[in-house]
């Protein structure tokens, strides 16, 4: 029973480091946008990873 807890929660964390992996990519690259003056792309990106992840939690 206690190796099962395990693997779950291993498998909880994985699923979790991804999540943060990925909002850290789309802060970054919102940032980048938004300090070389290209505001509106950024609002773009932006729009568009909250568009996927609504998607995702959705389904």
């Amino acid at each position: 029973m206690e190796t099962v807890l395990t693997v779950l929660l291993v498998r909880f964390a994985l699923i979790a480091a991804v999540v943060v992996a990925v909002a850290l990519v789309v802060l970054a690259v919102v940032l980048v946008l938004h300090r070389r003056g290209r505001g509106d792309q950024a609002r773009r990106v932006a729009e568009t990873a909250a568009d996927f992840a609504r998607r995702r939690i959705g389904r």
